[in-house]
């Protein structure tokens, strides 16, 4: 037998051997696979959040704010020197506002994370017969919770209206976006805040 019918027989062997040992190992990783817990495609969702501020702190510390900037960002007042107009108009003007835009609309997300309270322990109606307590507005949340939902979607969307206005940097647009996100916040305190005020669940169109 000739060196060269050698040397094939032997790549024969070496491309025998490789093939074999690429099936044992797909094998052996086949049979690894098998012996893992399956991945559960339904995740826990309750240990996906840790919930500790309340729906009141976000209205209070993340909404209000950002909503109170966004509004006051073009304002028209008559002086004794006539009328003056205070609006946007540096780079540093509408990245501030950016801001409170992306705040606002995240924060309505984090209204919608299950098991958060209404409010802690120490709130109360600041003014009883008008504004619901913390209790029930909770219950009002939980006995429906679809239009609560709702609600807040319709926030978020009136925060994207503004933030599509400040990425334009558009003044006019930005008061249109600033009424529809007024409506939306009383769309939902009528209902949960101060009801008798407003609308109920049933009456929100």
């Amino acid at each position: 037998m000739g060196h060269s019918q050698l040397c094939r027989q032997g790549y024969g062997l070496r491309d025998t051997t490789l093939t074999l040992s690429v099936v044992a190992i797909a094998v052996g990783m086949t049979a690894c696979a098998s012996e893992l817990p399956a991945r559960s495609d339904h995740t826990d969702k309750a240990s996906l959040f840790r919930p500790t501020a309340t729906i009141e702190d976000i209205m209070r510390w993340m909404v209000d704010p950002a909503a109170d900037a966004l509004w006051d960002a073009v304002v028209t007042v008559g002086t004794v020197d006539g009328i003056k107009t205070t609006q946007p108009e540096t780079d540093d003007d509408w990245r501030a506002l950016r801001r409170h835009a992306i705040t606002l609309i995240e924060a309505t997300n984090l209204l919608l994370i299950n098991g958060r309270r209404v409010a802690g322990a120490e709130s109360h109606s600041e003014l009883p017969g008008v504004d619901l307590e913390p209790g029930e507005i909770e219950l009002l949340v939980a006995d429906d919770r679809e239009t609560w939902m709702r609600l807040v979607h319709e926030l978020h969307d009136a925060g994207v209206g503004v933030l599509d206005a400040v990425v334009a940097t558009d003044v006019d647009e930005l008061l249109v976006a600033g009424d529809q996100l007024d409506l939306a916040c009383e769309n939902c305190h009528s209902v949960y805040w101060y009801p008798g005020y407003g609308g109920r669940p049933d009456d929100v169109p």
